[in-house]
């Protein structure tokens, strides 16, 4: 029964394979193409030592020299030896570009561009033929307007396996993509995507969880809640806590607050920071959350927003005084829309 690996790579690449219960996780990166660092595929040399993040599989036999307990324990494999038997994911001490991965190209065609605000855009796009690129909730593609006009990165807001993927756009006045999204895209334009990418993705939940987005942040957030509503089995805590600065920007709430009917345990909160915000709650997401929610350090934390959000939000939790199990961030750093071909 063949089962599917997440490779993720240094550089923040991943690439997805299919492996037979029958072969090495080696072999079968090999056999697609994919060369993970090897050197005597016997379990002695320890050079295919990667990290497993979750999934189930069969060791396999080495030496102490390759793999100590110690390594095995906090969750090391060699790929020569070990074999799936499950669906893996699996960190690649190596870059993409050392391993010769060859990059993933989809084409796709827009759905609907909707504008939710003056200042978001949800992009739908499905592919073409088969099916859209595989990834893990939270990564992103570079997305290639038309005739190459603009290319620019964007993260998920659906989960894997999605029919339809979508996109949460941040409108930028001046900038090429959002240009083309707001006054000439349409129905049918294709798109070219390239991914996925990115090492900001949803590990397996083992502990309650606590969300931090700031304005669009909250895009591969939403790929993350959808993956764990889709899931249905976690019964840890899930909390959001989501903040913009203008209440019109507050988009996809419905969205969220759907999810509560697929996710047990899950709560949100929503702030505006604005300083002529109506909105019940005020101010920024650090003010809407206590040392309680961090569950004396035993909580993965995930940031994703404006480079100030996230680092506010880092240095939040640190004073805190309690030292989170897993802090993971993604900055959405702003870049020149206009230079972006």
């Amino acid at each position: 029964m063949p089962h599917k690996i997440a490779l993720n790579f240094e550089d923040g690449t991943t690439r997805f394979i299919d492996a037979d219960e029958s072969e090495n996780i080696a072999d079968a990166a090999y056999r697609q193409g994919i060369n993970v660092p090897l050197d005597c595929t016997n379990g002695v040399c320890g050079t295919c030592k990667a990290f497993r993040q979750s999934g189930e599989f069969d060791p396999g036999s080495y030496t102490d020299d390759a793999l100590s307990d110690e390594e095995a324990a906090e969750g090391y494999i060699l790929c020569c030896q070990a074999k799936a038997r499950s669906d893996m994911v699996i960190e690649i001490p190596a870059s993409s570009g050392a391993c010769k991965v060859r990059p993933k190209d989809t084409m796709a065609e827009i759905v609907e561009v909707r504008a939710l605000s003056a200042h978001r855009i949800r992009l739908s796009v499905q592919p073409l033929e088969g099916a859209l690129p595989m990834f893990l909730p939270g990564q992103y593609v570079n997305v290639t307007a038309p005739n190459k006009t603009a290319k620019r990165p964007f993260s998920f807001t659906s989960a894997p396996g999605a029919d339809v993927a979508t996109f949460l756009i941040r409108n930028v006045p001046g900038g090429k993509m959002s240009a083309y999204l707001e006054a000439k895209a349409k129905t049918g334009d294709r798109l070219l995507l390239n991914g996925p990418f990115g090492s900001f993705y949803l590990r397996v939940p083992r502990r309650p969880i606590l969300f931090l987005a700031g304005g669009t942040g909250v895009g591969p957030i939403l790929s993350m809640l959808e993956h764990l509503g889709a899931q249905g089995a976690n019964d840890q805590p899930v909390q959001l806590v989501y903040g913009v600065r203008d209440d019109a920007d507050l988009v996809e709430v419905e969205r969220i607050e759907a999810l509560r009917a697929r996710i047990p345990k899950f709560t949100f909160d929503t702030t505006c920071s604005g300083p002529r915000s109506r909105h019940p709650l005020t101010g920024h997401v650090t003010d809407h959350f206590s040392a309680d929610v961090l569950n004396s350090g035993d909580v993965d934390v995930y940031l994703c927003g404006p480079p100030e959000m996230v680092e506010s939000g880092r240095q939040h939790v640190a004073k805190l005084g309690l030292s989170p199990a897993n802090v993971h961030f993604e900055k959405f750093v702003p870049a020149s829309e206009a230079l972006a071909v």
